[in-house]
This record gives structure tokens, sequence and C-alpha cells, in this order.
């Protein structure tokens, strides 16, 4: 399996279009925002991924997000998610993270996310400071 895509978003839904099949309605795509309140701060950003199953595959995996200050492996860690998931082989299906993430400046952090133990897939977040 492996994730075709993964953002941080304001809202998902999903609807049935003819076929049948599912449409994916994303709004609110973002890699930052300003900060609610002034640091020490916690938001709690959406992260959806987009993961696709080959029709040769079980259909069963873990997802697994780590949030880190930084691109590298060995950056500190700020929050984890690992949830196991199914889907049918050769179709798609979403996973949705909600971070609590504590801010105590305005900085940048990475969303590092995989399927059971593939390749990292980065997202970046910046938090900035409020607007006044």
């Amino acid at each position: 399996m492996q994730i075709v895509s993964a953002l941080f978003v304001e809202n998902f839904e999903l609807r049935q279009a003819p076929g049948p099949s599912t449409r994916i309605d994303l709004t609110g795509a973002m890699f930052s925002m300003a900060s609610p309140l002034p640091v020490p701060v916690t938001v709690s950003p959406h992260l959806v991924a987009l993961i696709s199953c080959a029709s040769d595959e079980p259909g069963s995996g873990v997802f697994e997000v780590v949030f880190r200050s930084g691109r590298g492996e060995d950056d500190e860690q700020i929050a984890r998610n690992v949830s196991p998931f199914t889907v049918e082989p050769g179709k798609f299906t979403y996973r949705l993270v909600r971070g609590e993430l504590e801010f105590d400046s305005y900085r940048q952090i990475f969303a590092h996310c995989r399927v059971d133990h593939g390749p990292w897939h980065l997202v970046p977040f910046t938090l900035l400071a409020p607007v006044n």
C-alpha cells in the first residue's frame, strides 16, 4: 500500500457519485495557520491521508503519523498517532488524524506519515504569529 496524498485540511467530506463512485471534498488545504492565541498554545489541525491498495495486496495495514520538529527521524517527537485499517484490495481509503500539537514558539513542524514500515511521506505545517 502507498500514501497517494497527505494534507492538513479544514474540512473533509465524502459523497457518492454515479458509478458507484466516491468523491472526496477537501476544503481549506493548508500548510500554515495563524495561531489563535500567543504561544504557548496547542492547535489541532486535521491531517488527511489518501492510501491506495493494489489489487494483489492483503488490504490491511497500520497508518503511523509522527509529528516532529524537523525533517529527520531523530528530530524531536511532538506527538504520535498509530491506527490499524483495512481496505478492499484494488481500492483507496483515507485516514484522518487530528494532532494535538503544543507550540512554544512560532515555527514549522513536519508530519512524518507511513503505512506499515514503508517510506516516510513528510507534510510541513507552520504556526504563524496571531493576526491582530
